[in-house]
């Protein structure tokens, strides 16, 4: 039984980044997913696929795999890219290509 630590990512509803400070430990799938034939839906009878266990910090995360036994990865946060632009240079004369509407 393996687990991952990661830190959530903010959803797409929301413009800012709430709920995103924690680390959230969840297990790794031990059987694949089944269709079932009449409704389409998707079935596992794995129950520790619904398991979330959120952490304050990656310390206790870690503490907890390790005390109840867990091989665990972890899964570092990547750095958001930013490109910071101006309206201004929607107009500027050094454009790869013409301003158009």
């Amino acid at each position: 039984m393996s687990a991952r630590i990661f830190k959530p990512t903010k959803t797409a509803m929301q413009s800012g980044k709430s709920k995103t400070d924690g680390w959230v430990l969840e297990f790794e799938p031990e059987n694949s997913r089944k269709v079932e034939p009449l409704m389409g839906y998707t079935s596992s009878s794995d129950t520790k696929s619904q398991i979330k266990l959120e952490f304050k910090s990656l310390e206790d995360a870690k503490a907890y795999a390790e005390k109840n036994g867990l091989a665990y990865s972890v899964q570092k946060p990547q750095k958001a890219k930013r490109r910071i632009m101006t309206y201004a240079e929607n107009f500027s004369t050094n454009r790869s290509l013409p301003w158009t509407h």
